[in-house]
């Protein structure tokens, strides 16, 4: 049997196992337990699956590809350095526990804007659910992109399939295991996934140390030597410098984790405060051991690489090594660094065919809890933010849950285009396209979380937090094309720190003069 045959025989088994967890999670289902499980969710069971929901395919495929990245002057990351932005992911996961969840479970919230609303009136409340779903819909499309394109191209392209079916066929996908259980199914399928990911992650790095006869630390030490695990980027100017990669790291965590409804929406979907905390500390601290196994697979990836004839070059004049592979028949060198590295090996020959296969199950597991809780996450906020759907008296529960069904249809509709925005755009960089992208559409969310938990001002004004909220961004991009034009300096992840603060301040600026209670 053809090797691709085998290995979409494995997606397709693995898709019926996801259709019958569905089956049993989602009986006798309404909306809350679409939107928040009813609050019954096993705070390990949450922790655990958010891993992978935090992890993506943009740190199974991404992350990994960094290691060997030669420095440069649009340089991102190389070596282990990205680990100093999961320290921050750390350190804003604390933070999110001590403020967000209490207020939060205090406020019995479904969705996590309506604290907006009560904090400051319906327009922010609106506005918030605006920037959340515009948010999430193109940093998860993002990251689907990136594993529906490696599947086509190292898999699908060779049988015929054209990219559009391919996206198409796995949203489907997702949609039917999502469509009736929502939070309730994806608590679950999101723990299972979460398993066959960390599964594949140890299998690949054994199988790998295996061929190289090498032992952990044996590895270790040469990736040292080639100057592969180096942590920090002493250099103010770089987009990776290490005290503001941290400081970028704390605040997307608190950003889009802790603002984030589709993140928060599994959160407060378990039954109190206390063990919601738990879920939360837990999953920072296995976040740190699982992302630093990603970079020492990064590391042995291009080890492994390097063994096997692949070496590094360069394209046009730029002295630095930019690209590196395997060269073809006529001398030159295919690239495969970055995103492409990890499916070359597994997919190409340079891997056995089993684990090719675990490599495929691990890759899919990547895909489906980035589509999954987004796709519930928009719907949910959409529904509960704009449309009111909890509130509406005028409706019963079959027409409100036959509505958010259409509304859930729709936004798969969505999800498939914005899939073929980053094909036309085919942008490599995904990792960092996510964060830049996170900090101008977070930024806003971040001032208005900000003004409304540390001050007691009003902001009464009709179309005054529209407009703050809408200028922010636009400043914010003028600040970064100015620095980027005029000075040495590149701001990297910072961006959202910002775009926050022009946001807080903005608010200030038409604030009213009498206080508010404090919600």
């Amino acid at each position: 049997m053809n090797p691709g045959t085998v290995l979409l025989l494995f997606v397709f088994v693995y898709f019926i196992g996801l259709l019958v967890i569905s089956y049993f999670t989602s009986r006798n289902s309404d909306n809350q337990s679409f939107f928040i499980g009813n609050k019954k969710s096993k705070w390990w069971l949450v922790a655990f699956g958010m891993i992978g929901t935090s992890l993506s395919g943009v740190t199974f495929i991404s992350v990994p590809g960094t290691v060997g990245k030669m420095t440069g002057s649009e340089y991102i990351y190389g070596g282990f350095e990205y680990y100093m932005m999961v320290i921050g992911f750390f350190i804003g996961y604390f933070i999110v526990a001590a403020i967000l969840l209490p207020l939060y479970y205090k406020m019995n919230l479904t969705s996590i804007y309506t604290y907006l609303g009560k904090r400051f009136n319906v327009e922010a409340h609106k506005i918030g659910s605006i920037f959340f779903i515009i948010s999430r819909a193109i940093g998860a499309t993002a990251r689907l992109y990136l594993v529906v394109n490696v599947l086509q191209i190292f898999l699908l392209e060779g049988l015929g399939v054209p990219f559009w079916v391919t996206s198409m066929v796995l949203l489907l996908m997702v949609l039917l295991y999502t469509f009736e259980g929502g939070v309730k199914t994806i608590v679950i399928t999101d723990t299972l996934q979460t398993s066959f990911m960390i599964i594949s992650l140890v299998a690949c790095i054994v199988y790998i140390l295996s061929n190289l006869n090498l032992s952990f630390s044996e590895a270790y030490t040469i990736l040292g030597q080639k100057n592969y695990t180096h942590f920090i980027n002493f250099d103010p100017n770089s987009k990776t410098f290490f005290l503001k990669t941290i400081l970028g790291g704390i605040f997307i965590t608190i950003a889009m984790t802790g603002l984030d409804q589709e993140m928060m929406q599994k959160n407060i979907s378990v039954d109190n405060l206390k063990n919601s905390k738990k879920n939360m500390l837990t999953f920072a601290g296995t976040l740190l051991l699982v992302n630093l196994a990603f970079l020492f697979l990064g590391g042995l990836l291009y080890l492994f690489a390097l063994q096997h004839g692949a070496e590094y070059g360069t394209t046009g004049t730029d002295p630095v090594s930019n690209i590196f592979g395997f060269k073809d028949a006529s001398g030159n060198i295919k690239n495969i660094m970055g995103d492409d590295l990890f499916p070359a090996l597994s997919l190409q020959g340079y891997f056995p065919m089993t684990i090719s296969i675990i490599f495929i199950i691990g890759l899919i597991s990547a895909l489906f809890p980035s589509a999954d809780g987004a796709l519930t996450a928009v719907t949910s906020s959409y529904c509960v933010d704009l449309l009111n759907l909890n509130e509406d008296k005028s409706k019963t529960e079959k027409e409100k849950k036959r509505l958010r069904m259409k509304v859930h249809l729709t936004f798969t509709v969505v999800f498939f285009i914005l899939i073929m925005v980053f094909k036309a755009l085919n942008d490599k960089s995904i990792v960092y396209l996510i964060m830049e992208v996170a900090g101008y559409t977070y930024g806003p969310l971040l001032g208005l979380f900000a003004f409304g938990i540390f001050t007691k001002f009003k902001i009464s004004k009709k179309y005054s937090i529209l407009m703050v909220t809408i200028l922010a961004p636009v400043l914010t991009y003028l600040i970064n094309m100015a620095v980027t034009n005029y000075t040495d300096y590149r701001i990297g992840v910072e961006l959202i720190v910002l775009n926050g603060l022009l946001t807080f301040i903005g608010l200030w600026l038409v604030k009213d003069k009498q206080y508010l209670r404090v919600v």
